[in-house]
């Protein structure tokens, strides 16, 4: 979702006008904390799920890289809810989708944590059937790659949005050999860092998106309502 300034579309100015497809609009310092939040929760959940990857590769000390693995996915799921909150979807249906997403695979990971004494992550290895429910969290991750990859067009993304759902199912069906599944892992694991860098140092205003088309949409909501 990008936006067209009329000089330039860097970060420029929260006064700069907009040409959107419905017409002007202005960029306001609120627009652009929202989008800081949105990347830091992006980057949050990458660098929780990078550290979770590398521990769960590292042949050490199992037992704590084990405990230490459920306060990381924690630090991932809220990274990860902090930029569905704040990130900007055209379509509302599909915003509040990843949302719902998030909220039944979070629910499911606190179900799951309380249920068994054995650490979270051994539980979801040990019990593919788990990922009917905490791998909704993941689909919600695997939608904000899609959306990146359709609006930005980011090679990392392209790559995330089908990785995340083979790496899952075929964890879940067995089809996948060990070692197959921490090379994808590990892929994940990297691509997801290259992609949370990335969205660090691009210019604000893509982010935001056009403005004018957000406005359409809920003046049509609006009036379908009336």
């Amino acid at each position: 979702m990008t936006a067209q300034a009329n000089a330039s579309p860097s970060d420029a100015p929260s006064s700069e006008v907009y040409q959107g497809q419905f017409g002007e609009f202005t960029i306001t310092t609120d627009d652009r904390k929202g989008v800081v939040v949105y990347r830091a929760g992006l980057a949050v959940a990458a660098v929780s799920f990078a550290i979770g990857v590398g521990l769960v590769l590292w042949q050490g000390d199992r037992a704590i890289a084990m405990s230490l693995l459920t306060l990381l996915f924690g630090l991932f799921s809220a990274g990860l809810g902090v930029s569905l909150l704040t990130i900007h979807i055209y379509l509302l249906p599909l915003h509040r989708a990843l949302q719902a997403f998030w909220a039944v695979g979070t629910v499911s990971a606190i179900a799951l944590a309380f249920a068994n004494s054995q650490p979270l992550a051994l539980t979801v290895y040990q019990q593919p059937l788990t990922l009917f429910g905490i791998g909704f969290t993941f689909a919600a991750l695997t939608g904000i790659f899609f959306k990146e990859a359709f609006c930005f067009n980011r090679l990392e993304t392209k790559l995330l949005t089908p990785l995340v759902p083979l790496l899952l199912l075929g964890h879940l069906t067995g089809i996948l050999s060990a070692d197959f599944e921490r090379v994808l892992l590990a892929t994940w694991a990297a691509l997801f860092l290259v992609f949370a860098i990335r969205k660090i140092i691009q210019p604000i205003p893509p982010d935001i998106g056009d403005k004018s088309v957000f406005a359409y949409l809920k003046q049509q909501r609006t009036q379908q309502v009336s």
